[in-house]
């Protein structure tokens, strides 16, 4: 594929801890040449590097700050340090994020303080990002995470981070041409108890909600089996569901 088609790269799938030969949860979404990482966790710089040799992403999302979803930003950040700002001294990434995101990257890496090395935006703001506009949603979890969606003239994709049943799951996905959805849990908690995380069936009835053309689930716990997962959620969803795997690259 050419940098100018768009298309979207799993860097991790996994939930809490990487799985041998896996990685948490990073995505590279890539549009009229713009690259934009969405959530960097476990074991997922390493494949981001493999996926763009030439020059590091435009811009970072990170939509909540346990760490299986952003501890690789700190790689991400040395890499830059070392490569981009050694040329352009001034030069930061952009990143969008949650203030607690920040807290967690400083305590790895203090200096240079990552203000130095990103561009930090307030994740719940909207914002024009490359050739997206970039909306968010407040999701169930326990610490705030915001789903986000990336609009484009012609292309929508939409991703939950980690998060619970909620109505606004069908505004996030909204006729979506990809949802990449949280699908964490084997079975759901007994009634009454809170949620903050969701079952595959729970994802596909929510991107059938939303109306989304394809539904990409991810976030899996160690040990699921991901086929019976996908079938789940088939039973929710009339669309294609797809399954998260370490370098599936899917053309949108």
């Amino acid at each position: 594929m050419g940098d100018g088609e768009s298309r979207l790269t799993v860097l991790g799938s996994c939930g809490a801890w990487p799985e041998p030969g896996r990685a948490c949860a990073g995505f590279l979404l890539s549009h009229k040449g713009f690259r934009v990482v969405l959530d960097l966790g476990y074991g997922a710089a390493s494949r981001l590097f493999a996926h763009c040799p030439d020059r590091l992403p435009d811009a970072v999302v990170v939509t909540h700050e346990h760490p299986d979803h952003c501890a690789d930003v700190s790689a991400l950040g040395r890499a830059w340090h070392y490569t981009v700002q050694a040329g352009e001294p001034t030069r930061r990434l952009p990143l969008y994020c949650t203030p607690g995101t920040v807290r967690r990257l400083e305590a790895m890496e203090p200096r240079p303080h990552p203000t130095e090395l990103f561009d930090v935006h307030d994740l719940g703001a909207p914002a024009d990002l490359g050739p997206f506009r970039l909306t968010t949603h407040l999701l169930p979890h326990h610490q705030p995470n915001f789903g986000v969606r990336l609009s484009a003239p012609g292309l929508t994709v939409a991703y939950t981070g980690d998060t619970g049943p909620s109505p606004l799951l069908a505004d996030l996905g909204r006729d979506a041409d990809l949802l990449i959805s949280d699908a964490t849990l084997r079975t759901p908690p007994p009634e009454g108890q809170p949620r903050y995380l969701m079952t595959a069936a729970e994802a596909g009835h929510w991107a059938a909600r939303a109306g989304a053309r394809r539904l990409l689930l991810t976030h899996f716990w160690p040990g699921t089996d991901r086929t019976e997962a996908a079938a789940e959620a088939a039973t929710r969803f009339g669309g294609e569901v797809l399954v998260a795997k370490e370098d599936l690259t899917i053309p949108l």
